[in-house]
């Protein structure tokens, strides 16, 4: 029986009132399943999920071209397809990843984000920065709304051809997915701290919560004269991506330690902008609005996702205690595509159908 969002959010409530709700909130950390060295598993039977529409999830997932899929319920890996100890290139994941780092580094006053980029001496090859270039702040960057339209690095043909005049837009009025934003951010992140990105996801993130296959070797950088900013890359691994999915559903909470600020994890994932896929964008990290779903990706408000091109994808719905990654090698995995995926998942686990009782 399918059950409506309303009912299911009301339920939540009555588990929450009776000390065990279905979601993370209200719970300590000692009443939470996490992984150890390996992750722990669950039957989806015994989660009470249909095994015959996970394999009609199975099913759709390969027909599109997934590698490999992990799906974390209650912080329990319930399913998976593929091998997802295999690294792939997460390509624009990782603007989420340098999102918190980011934000550990502004909780312990490193990074202020209301610095403008003249104040830290941020400039680009010839044509350089204007001077009204050089007032974006560090939070307009993170937000994709610096205004500065200077080639970047890594940008894909679609950027390239979207990307708007210089000068035609001043700081913080319009959103645009800007990776010289993006780059320019990493290079910020790495003055501030004394390291480079790979050392720090290493050190601050990815060993605290235990990933298993991640080691800074896996990141690279890309560089070329359109900018002085280099593009950094990672290669993950899909049990991996699910630990930082989990960190997020957890609020920045692992085990009983505080690895990203929870008022980071609340300020990066509120929508700060809506975008042409009629989601919102927060801080590297894009988002449900507050009043409605995020359609494109059947996620009820609350939820928030990762998102590289050509389909790497990592899902946090707070509202059902479930993490989803997705990843591709090779093959083009549409956003669309990811929100019938996300459907099918949903019916598997018999909670609320973003679509049955739209906002």
């Amino acid at each position: 029986m399918k059950v409506t969002r309303r009912a299911f959010l009301a339920l939540a409530i009555a588990d929450l009132l009776a000390g065990s709700s279905i979601s993370s909130a209200g719970q300590s950390s000692d009443a939470m399943d996490w992984p150890g060295a390996e992750w722990d598993r669950i039957a989806p039977e015994q989660a009470g999920w249909s095994a015959d529409a996970l394999t009609q999830a199975h099913a759709y997932a390969q027909s599109i071209g997934t590698a490999t899929l992990v799906i974390v319920h209650r912080g329990r890996m319930l399913d998976s397809l593929g091998d997802i100890a295999r690294k792939l290139q997460v390509n624009s994941v990782r603007k989420s990843l340098l999102s918190a780092l980011i934000g550990i580094a502004v909780a312990e006053k490193k990074i202020d984000l209301d610095a403008s980029l003249a104040s830290l001496n941020i400039d680009d090859t010839p044509p350089g920065l204007t001077d009204a270039e050089k007032e974006a702040t560090v939070r307009q960057l993170l937000q994709a709304r610096s205004g500065v339209y200077h080639p970047a690095l890594y940008e894909t043909v679609g950027e390239k051809r979207l990307r708007p005049a210089r000068g035609s837009h001043p700081p913080g009025t319009f959103w645009y997915y800007n990776n010289w934003d993006f780059n320019v951010l990493g290079a910020i992140y790495e003055r501030a701290v004394g390291a480079s990105i790979f050392e720090s996801f290493q050190q601050r993130i990815a060993s605290p919560i235990g990933m298993q296959d991640y080691r800074p070797q896996d990141g690279h950088y890309v560089r070329g004269p359109e900018s002085m900013y280099p593009a950094y890359l990672f290669h993950l691994s899909a049990r991996d991506l699910a630990r930082f999915g989990l960190l997020y559903l957890r609020s920045g909470q692992w085990k009983n330690e505080a690895i990203v600020p929870a008022s980071w994890v609340t300020e990066s994932t509120r929508a700060w902008s809506e975008t042409h896929l009629h989601s919102g964008y927060g801080y590297l990290w894009w988002t449900g609005l507050a009043d409605r779903r995020a359609a494109v990706m059947d996620l009820p408000p609350g939820g928030f996702w990762a998102d590289g091109h050509g389909g790497q994808f990592v899902v946090v719905d707070p509202v059902n205690d479930i993490v989803v990654v997705h990843q591709t090698d090779g093959r083009k995995v549409t956003e669309r595509q990811m929100g019938h995926l996300m459907w099918l998942i949903y019916t598997a686990a018999h909670v609320s159908d973003p679509r049955a009782d739209p906002v």
